[in-house]
């Protein structure tokens, strides 16, 4: 299936560049270009994009609170957010992530790179392996926040410590060997876990992990 992909930034030279490379590539192609955040969140609504790939620092709105009116809207609901930053110590990561995004990349990351992640996040998957995403939350994450309801009081044992693994980058093939399952059986408390929490993918189970305590800074 092609992946309809929406590009969101203020600068025109770097819109267009990524549209090429995005029309270059055979399984996805480009449905809409926007200049600030409340365009991206109009036309994520009228052109149906699959994916959006969101600039935090935009003017009119900005990358942040777009991503938490796409993400809040039940009509948007399969859209996935690919944030994209200046720089990989960008604290605004990490309330994009809170926002509803499913990952980021740096604007220097090589056009291979971006058009596997968009691939990657448009699957439903988090761009959430160990390294930069990670070290954001473990140095940005402020004090605990005060449990919600359906929150990680509401899980099983064996389901904490997959979330907590979830929480440090391991894939569900990684987890299975860490504890002894098999890939499907790990697959399905991510899944359960996620439905739990109301998560609407793995990068928010990451948050939650943090926030909660399950996961601290400098654990191993």
């Amino acid at each position: 299936m092609t992946v309809r992909v929406l590009l969101a930034d203020d600068q025109t030279l770097v819109r267009e560049a990524f549209a090429m490379l995005v029309d270059s590539a055979a399984d996805m192609e480009v449905v809409g270009r926007a200049a600030t955040g409340r365009q991206a969140v109009e036309l994520a609504r009228s052109q149906r994009a699959d994916l959006v790939v969101m600039d935090i620092r935009m003017p009119d709105l900005d990358g942040i609170e777009a991503t938490r009116l796409i993400a809040a809207d039940e009509d948007l609901a399969g859209v996935r957010v690919l944030v994209l930053t200046t720089y990989d110590t960008d604290e605004n990561i990490v309330d994009a992530l809170r926002a509803g995004a499913s990952g980021f990349l740096v604007k220097d990351t090589r056009p291979a790179e971006l058009l596997d992640a968009i691939r990657t996040v448009a699957a439903g998957e988090s761009l959430l392996s160990p390294g930069p995403t990670a070290r954001l939350i473990e140095r940005f994450l402020r004090s605990p926040a005060v449990p919600r309801p359906g929150g990680p009081d509401c899980l099983s044992g064996r389901e904490r410590e997959v979330l907590a693994l979830v929480a440090r980058g391991l894939n569900n093939t990684e987890i299975a060997d860490a504890l002894g399952l098999s890939p499907l059986t790990a697959k399905t408390h991510v899944s359960r876990i996620m439905g739990k929490l109301k998560a609407r993918d793995r990068a928010q189970l990451v948050i939650v992990a943090y926030e909660s305590g399950i996961v601290r800074p400098g654990d191993g």
